[in-house]
């Protein structure tokens, strides 16, 4: 009931406030206001979305389309809207542009300890296919990468 007031479009530097704000309160190694700044000026070779509700940033994906592949950079829900659908909205409308684009499949780096991400990722088709030891400079924690195929001809 909550998401139908939720809308999901284009990022614009006029949400980097909220959007930053997400990221601080999400993240421990939050992502600087220029990465944010930088794919927005990127037009085509970044798909950067924002889900507002009257005028409030609820949370953002950050993605780019490299030929047949979407690589998912960034996502995040503010903590208050964690059970009302955000993420599942901005990941199915990345996936649909990506697919509408033309790729093949979609991939992305995940915590290891992250369970309600990767209980997402996979409710969309992703499926864990290698670890990167290591990879979050913050903390040295693990990264899971998930593979989603976006053909839809192996039923994942």
């Amino acid at each position: 009931m909550g998401r139908r007031n939720v809308r999901i479009r284009n990022m614009t530097h006029g949400d980097l406030d909220g959007v930053c704000g997400i990221e601080e309160e999400t993240f421990p190694a939050p992502w600087p206001r220029e990465s944010f700044a930088s794919d927005i000026d990127k037009g085509h070779r970044s798909l950067c979305l924002v889900a507002e509700e009257r005028g409030e940033i609820l949370g953002f994906l950050i993605s780019w389309p490299v030929a047949d592949e979407l690589h998912i950079g960034n996502l995040a829900v503010a903590a208050g809207c964690w059970d009302r659908g955000v993420g599942t909205e901005l990941l199915r409308t990345a996936l649909e542009e990506a697919v509408d684009g033309g790729a093949a499949i979609a991939t992305l780096e995940v915590r290891a300890s992250n369970a309600r991400a990767i209980a997402l990722y996979e409710r969309h088709g992703f499926r864990p296919v290698a670890v990167r030891k290591g990879y979050y400079a913050d903390n040295g924690e693990d990264a899971v990468v998930m593979l989603a195929d976006l053909r839809g001809d192996d039923g994942a």
